[in-house]
């Protein structure tokens, strides 16, 4: 039966700009040049210079994305009484450094985690001083990337956040640290939990892709895929098996329980949709593309979503060449995807190819504490078992206030989303611990300041 929805809603942002610095680590190069760094604020909660301070640590895409889909944050605005601020990362949406010109190189070397942390950095401390806010503690929220963000801000610059909600963040993972095989590993195991003959039947359809291409029969693989024209060759159906791949990763991630517009449009329950077609279809190569079909299911919301992400998602391959470590392989043994193997070899090739950069191996672990973080303090890390990103960050509390949130029904950070009736209640549970949490955080650090 289709779940009603509760509507959500949404307060009232009002779109600002800020004139940020373009380069935080180098006096000489640009000077004191700026560029203007959107935010979304709203201040209808707010108990004026008392409240707290609500931050999104705004990841890759525009910022309006982020605050239609992350209602936690205004609803426990309302009950904190806190201001809130979506902050737009630089390079995304229009917060652009250099306008047209910021995706040339050498332009686009300044989009660095750690220039992004120090504009939220300066933003916050500036804010304050021309809301008068001087005393209201800051609480950073954020989701995936968001989410490492926020943990980064915690560390980088405890004296302006008081604490972190990092929700889905892989903070591990993106370290370098961990099973280059877990991710797909993850994502197969989301499919083969709601039934293990889905997992068998989209394992056996790569195999049978697989074995189409090593014979070259690209009219066969057209046919079967109502391609718009006929593969040409290895990388052409490189590229296929990476598109049909990555369709299967969103739909595990994005497997909440009502229907969602938030990286594309996705059904409720979007793995059991999935399986349910799998298993149904007449050969396993059509079964495959109906499946895949759920996400793009259309040429023209393909297109719309391409247009819309393919210049975000091009921007986060940077990020993963230079600091963010992703060398994430398929294998089709411990999972069901084709064999794709990315070693770091392959990385330092594409991004000398690609960008002119040599990534670094270790360089975010060094930078940002890998796994040893017992130092640090006010940090909240959840993630939901259905999330293939969760085996990636931390799972397990590290102190009383290194906390780690773990939800049995969650997919990828879902406890950031405004509360519906279709959630399961240990979404609920964890929304509201993370509110208590938040709380104390708030009337420790107001106590310090008051």
């Amino acid at each position: 039966p289709e779940t009603t929805t509760k509507v959500q809603s949404v307060p009232h942002f009002k779109e600002k700009y800020f004139s940020q610095i373009l380069d935080h680590f180098n006096f000489n190069n640009m000077g004191n040049g700026t560029f203007n760094q959107r935010y979304l604020i709203t201040d209808e909660f707010w108990d004026r210079g008392v409240g707290p301070i609500f931050f999104y640590t705004g990841n890759e895409g525009d910022i309006w994305e982020f605050a239609l889909n992350s209602g936690f944050i205004w609803e426990t605005a309302g009950l904190q009484g806190a201001l809130v601020i979506f902050a737009e990362h630089r390079y995304y949406g229009k917060s652009l450094p250099f306008g047209e010109k910021s995706f040339r190189i050498p332009e686009i070397g300044l989009l660095t985690v750690e220039q992004a942390l120090a504009d939220y950095a300066v933003m916050i401390t500036e804010l304050k001083k021309q809301l008068d806010a001087t005393e209201c503690p800051v609480i950073v929220f954020g989701g995936s990337y968001g989410g490492m963000l926020s943990v980064y801000m915690r560390l980088r610059y405890p004296n302006i956040v008081a604490g972190a909600l990092a929700a889905s963040a892989p903070i591990l993972s993106t370290a370098g640290l961990g099973d280059s095989r877990q991710f797909f590993r993850d994502v197969t195991a989301d499919f083969e939990n709601y039934n293990p003959s889905c997992r068998d039947a989209v394992q056996e359809a790569f195999q049978q892709l697989e074995n189409l291409a090593q014979h070259e029969d690209y009219g066969h693989i057209r046919s079967a895929f109502t391609l718009c024209k006929t593969p040409g060759s290895s990388q052409d159906i490189h590229q296929l098996k990476g598109l049909l791949r990555n369709a299967f990763t969103l739909m595990a991630m994005l497997d909440y329980p009502y229907s969602t517009h938030f990286m594309g449009n996705m059904p409720a329950n979007p793995v059991k949709v999935a399986c349910d077609i799998m298993l149904s279809g007449k050969n396993l190569l059509s079964a495959l593309r109906d499946t895949v079909g759920i996400l793009l299911h259309t040429t023209t919301a393909l297109t719309r979503m391409f247009k819309l992400h393919s210049k975000c998602f091009l921007l986060f391959v940077l990020k993963a060449c230079t600091e963010i470590e992703m060398c994430f392989e398929s294998n089709n043994v411990t999972d069901m995807f084709p064999p794709m193997p990315f070693t770091e070899q392959d990385r330092v090739q594409y991004c000398t190819r690609k960008w002119g950069v040599v990534p670094r191996p270790g360089w975010l672990k060094t930078q940002f504490w890998g796994d040893a973080l017992s130092t640090a303090s006010n940090i909240i890390f959840s993630n939901g078992d259905l999330d293939p990103w969760a085996n990636g960050g931390v799972r397990k509390s590290i102190s009383s206030s290194l906390i780690a949130v773990n939800i049995p029904e969650g997919a990828h950070h879902l406890d950031l989303r405004g509360s519906n009736i279709a959630d399961p209640v240990s979404v609920r549970d964890a929304r509201r611990k993370e509110a208590e949490i938040i709380a104390k955080w708030v009337k420790m650090e107001s106590k310090k300041m008051f």
